[in-house]
């Protein structure tokens, strides 16, 4: 007589479901990570800035003039500074100095000298050189950072990060001009 064993295995129709399962899941985790911004975009970001800064320094030390930074919470611009009126000033029709808007939710923190700079959302305004209300207690436009025609600058540390992920690049400058990026990056 046949004597019936209890099998203890799976079934292909189990084996079958725990498949489709898996595969739900995986797919899920596929698309849903289009619905957080890309870490790309940090790195894109960090790249720019770094040329932009080379270049401008560059320019500085060419053309013998004198340029700043202003950084914001989510922008920033570069100025100069005019010797004739002794104050700093947007660059005229120059794309290369134009304020820059970094992608949705990626933000700066500034630290310069060990102290984190609070940084303001949109750009200072120019106080008009021309104007007869200037007073001793007028406060004059200043960047936070300074690139000068020596090839010299402000030492600083930027930090380029998506408080959503808490991802961030670590930019530190020093005074000799050359951009450093920190090991504490996350990316």
């Amino acid at each position: 007589m046949f004597s019936k064993r209890q099998s203890c295995g799976f079934t292909l129709i189990e084996i079958l479901v725990v498949i489709v399962i898996v595969g739900t899941v995986l797919s899920i985790v596929v698309l849903s990570t289009g619905i957080i911004p890309d870490d790309e975009e940090i790195l894109t970001e960090r790249i720019r800035m770094t040329a932009l800064l080379e270049t401008v320094q560059d320019e500085a030390m060419m053309q013998g003039r004198e340029f700043g930074l202003e950084i914001m919470t989510s922008a920033y611009r570069f100025v100069e500074f005019d010797p004739l009126t002794r104050q700093w000033m947007e660059v005229p029709n120059d794309e290369l100095y134009r304020l820059r808007e970094l992608p949705e939710g990626i933000e700066f923190e500034l630290y310069i000298d060990d102290k984190r700079i609070q940084l303001k959302n949109d750009p200072q305004k120019f106080k008009d050189p021309m104007s007869s209300n200037l007073t001793a207690a007028t406060q004059t436009y200043v960047p936070h950072l300074f690139i000068f025609a020596s090839g010299e600058a402000s030492a600083f540390e930027l930090r380029l990060q998506r408080p959503l992920t808490r991802k961030e690049i670590i930019m530190r400058g020093d005074i000799l001009g050359e951009i450093k990026f920190g090991e504490d990056d996350e990316i």
